[in-house]
Formats: structure tokens, sequence, C-alpha cells
């Protein structure tokens, strides 16, 4: 079935990424959330889960 057919929810899903910029990570969502510059690329990326988990929840 074509992409167009398809019911729309009226949500978007919240697609988190994580970025460099020089020595710093950024968490980025589609959503337009982005998170602080972190130096740890891991924080980076639980910041990103623990976005994704807040927005699940409150949902």
């Amino acid at each position: 079935m074509p992409a167009r057919d398809l019911p729309d929810s009226g949500e978007s899903p919240h697609l988190t990424t994580t970025t460099e910029r020089g020595s710093f990570a950024i968490a980025r969502c589609s959503c337009g959330w982005a998170g602080p510059a972190r130096r740890s690329r891991e924080r980076a990326r639980t910041d990103a889960e623990l976005h994704g988990t807040a927005v699940t929840a409150r949902d």
C-alpha cells in the first residue's frame, strides 16, 4: 500500500540521532529537540534515549 494511503496517526515518530561537532557530541530528534553538547558520545546517546522514553511516557 503506498504511504499516502496509510492512515495518518497525527503524530510523527521521534527519530533520534547523535552528531559530532568538533570534540562534542549532540543528540537530536526529528521533532526539533536537541540535547546539550557533550564530550562523551555515550552520554549524548543516553540523552537521546531519555528523550525518547520521556516522549513515550507522556503520550
